[in-house]
């Protein structure tokens, strides 16, 4: 019996700490970055876009060298394009929210959080076909889903922590940025290294002196490492959602009140 209500204690103390304590109350609210960098949800909210929006970039740097790879080259061009073009309709995709509000209201960080799902999805797809039409599919997904996420952020950091504060704070949100795209290119190239065995092997030829590599091995490991990484950065908006849904359903209720006593 005790050690049944101890679990219990146990399992509600843990929810309290990640749920519950310290958690956004209302939205707005202003944040000077001593207080930002102090909050659990920022560093939620850091980890989805450093684990999702930062990889999307990163792959959109390297796909010049993983179409390559994949016997690809002449349609890189064509794989820029697509990805620049669903990243254009992700960006649009990021007004949604506003435009539902009045039939389906859901919390922005919601709507990031379902954002992120393409991202591990794509790479998957990515590491278990080397096709050309997984190619263009994982590409697009990603160029959506990275796309959404750079458009929303501005204004999730605005709601989350203060419209005054915004500027700053989104600067510092974004320093995630060059972080990410040095440890994701350098596990990129890493792997890649690694897959250009010496002269005389299939996988590896020659241009200018320099060694290619050749085939689907080339980014095979990093793709499952960039959608495991992906899939982190899913928890972490999906637990961000969590802890700040009851702060938008608030801001959501006061509207409302407020625009019928208006009316």
């Amino acid at each position: 019996m005790n050690v049944t209500m101890k679990s219990e204690e146990e399992k509600e103390g843990c929810y309290e700490k990640v749920i519950v304590k310290n958690r956004l109350l209302v939205l707005g609210e202003e944040h000077p970055a001593r207080v930002l960098v102090s909050r659990l949800d920022f560093w939620l909210y850091y980890v989805a876009y450093f684990c999702g929006g930062t990889i999307g970039l990163v792959y959109s740097n390297n796909l010049g060298q993983i179409s390559q790879s994949l016997g690809f080259a002449s349609k890189t061009t064509e794989l820029l394009t697509l990805y620049s073009s669903c990243s254009f309709f992700g960006r649009l995709l990021s007004a949604a929210p506003d435009f539902l509000r009045v039939k389906l209201y859901f919390a922005r960080t919601g709507w990031l959080a379902i954002a992120l799902l393409p991202t591990p999805i794509a790479f998957f797809l990515l590491a278990a076909s080397s096709s050309e039409r997984a190619l263009e599919a994982g590409t697009a997904l990603i160029g959506l889903s990275s796309g959404f996420i750079f458009a929303a952020a501005v204004s999730v950091t605005s709601e989350l922590f203060g419209p005054k504060s915004m500027g700053v704070n989104h600067n510092i949100l974004i320093t995630n940025i060059p972080i990410g795209s040095l440890a994701y290119g350098l596990l990129a190239a890493v792997v890649y290294d690694g897959n250009a065995k010496p002269p005389g092997l299939t996988n590896m030829e020659l241009l200018d002196g320099v060694s290619i590599c050749m085939g689907r091995q080339c980014y095979l490991q990093t793709f499952l490492w960039w959608g495991v990484i992906s899939l982190f950065g899913l928890s972490s908006s999906c637990l961000l959602f969590v802890r700040t849904k009851p702060a938008y359903d608030r801001f959501e209720e006061n509207r409302i009140l407020t625009t019928d006593s208006v009316n």
